[in-house]
């Protein structure tokens, strides 16, 4: 076994932003993959060494993350791979073998789980991948490559058989939460303030993630459930609490984002969490996703208590008919009512919608148009429609699995694909439109204005943001494109 226990994990570079659109990197999103800390405390209690690279949060460049992993000279390389960040994550991978051709580096993430076999046989750069929840498989698989066992008994994984792509059977979940260590948040540099969630998604930081909870029983058409998989399980609420008081006391975090597809998934859990925090008088804020169909006043008005000072729901649409096709089970009016109720409770509503599904046309998008000025929602996420490989969607566009020609331009930003009867530009005026007649309700200004002066941590990243878009406004008249923003994109075809 070599005496070389390093391992070290990357969140590679990827293009958050749509061309055009450079100017939102000042207010977008910044946490910490929490994946990789999840494995990096797994490997750690199994006797090796592990480090991570933020690559994005510290605007590092391919060649960046390249030499800084060959300077660590580690024997392992774990990369996450979303499917926008394929690309990046495979130059890193070439750069680190030219000069350290022994390392074995090992993918895993959303792009494995919905992509795994094409990935592997298109990059020879990457040894191993893991399919699934990687924490307990890892570790497996780091046995068997040390020991000399047959690769192919660790099941969850894809390998190389010469030239052949194999799969082994199975797929990595994990059944008990509580079984697994705390994120290695010390890991982290600078942590946690270089860790800034979108601008005004929290009152005052430092800010962390934490997933209490894993899968999703339900089947929307734009979403790839292929890692954590449709039976949800949790963290108990003990140990959910006693990850908030870690990190409250150890790091001096003040308010926490619930990162799980369902925190509401069961009443009970939260209500006795929002218990614990009330007895031990923890003052944190914090904030989670919920589905309309899960809240109720009396939950709201609990959590509310406990600190909840945000919930964000998928709402995607006022249109009735386009939720129906998008298998969302939901309707606008009980989307109403949720967030009349959330509103009543004192915790403020964020709505993420969605723009061009299949289906979108002039009058789908004048019924979110109208939803979203009737509703007391306080802050609102808007994305172009992604097919994401591994949705149902994806395989009902195209008749396949896998396009790869689009991979690089999958994060939500930029709109790969058009419903007939709708060109890209046009969508793209009305994504303007919406947002900006949202964030220009007298109500909306005067709310964010007052947020602004108690938590003044927001203003400059919101003044970077602004200059920035006038910037880009005033390049896209100059240039003749009426101010339009949105730019074509290049992918890779090699």
């Amino acid at each position: 076994m070599s005496a070389n226990k390093n391992i070290i994990f990357i969140n590679p570079p990827y293009e958050r932003i749509a061309p055009g659109y450079e100017f939102v990197k000042h207010i977008t999103n910044k946490s910490p993959s929490l994946g990789l800390l999840h494995l990096a405390a797994e490997v750690r209690n199994h006797g090796y060494q592990p480090s991570i690279i933020e690559s994005d949060i510290f605007n590092m460049s391919i060649l960046d993350v390249a030499n800084k992993v060959i300077r660590g000279n580690p024997v392992y390389v774990g990369i996450t791979l979303f499917t926008v960040g394929v690309w990046g994550a495979a130059s890193i991978a070439r750069e680190i073998k030219k000069k350290l051709p022994g390392v074995i580096i090992i993918v895993g993430g959303p792009h494995i789980s919905s992509m795994g076999p094409e990935t592997l046989a298109r990059f020879p750069e990457f040894d191993f991948a893991v399919n699934g929840e990687g924490e307990k498989t890892l570790i497996d698989l780091l046995s068997a490559i040390e020991t000399g066992s047959k690769i192919s008994e660790v099941p969850g994984i894809l390998y190389r058989d010469k030239s052949l792509v194999q799969q082994t059977a199975g797929k990595a979940i994990n059944r008990n939460l509580d079984e697994l260590p705390f994120p290695a948040w010390d890991l982290l540099e600078n942590f946690p303030n270089a860790y800034k969630p979108a601008i005004y998604d929290f009152p005052r930081g430092p800010v962390a993630t934490i997933a209490a909870s894993r899968g999703c029983p339900f089947h929307c058409k734009f979403c790839d459930t292929s890692t954590f998989g449709a039976r949800v399980r949790h963290y108990s609420p003990a140990k959910v609490f006693e990850m908030m008081k870690h990190l409250h006391d150890t790091y001096g975090v003040r308010h926490i984002m619930f990162v799980d597809d369902l925190f509401l998934a069961s009443k009970i859990r939260v209500t006795e969490l929002c218990n614990m925090i009330l007895e031990d008088g923890l003052k944190m804020t914090w904030t989670c996703t919920a589905r309309v169909d899960t809240v109720k006043p009396g939950v709201l008005d609990l959590m509310q208590k406990a600190g909840c000072w945000e919930i964000s729901f998928g709402l995607e649409t006022g249109s009735n008919d386009l939720l129906k096709k998008m298998d969302k089970a939901a309707e606008v009016e009980k989307s109403e009512q949720a967030i009349n109720w959330t509103s009543s409770a004192g915790i403020r509503t964020k709505g993420l919608f969605m723009l061009g599904f299949p289906g979108e046309d002039e009058g789908t998008i004048d019924q979110t148009k109208d939803f979203i000025k009737r509703i007391p929602m306080t802050i609102m996420n808007l994305t172009k429609f992604t097919p994401y490989p591994g949705s149902p969607i994806y395989r009902d566009i195209y008749g396949t699995n896998i396009r790869d020609d689009h991979w690089e331009k999958m994060n939500g930003m930029n709109f790969v694909w058009a419903p007939e009867g709708i060109t890209v530009e046009e969508l793209d005026r009305h994504y303007q439109e919406i947002l900006t007649a949202f964030y220009k309700r007298p109500g909306i200004g005067f709310y964010y204005l007052k947020l602004t002066l108690r938590y003044p941590n927001h203003f400059l990243r919101l003044l970077r943001f602004g200059l920035g878009f006038l910037a880009a406004k005033a390049r896209s008249f100059l240039s003749g494109r009426g101010g339009l923003l949105v730019q074509p994109y290049e992918t890779h075809l090699d």
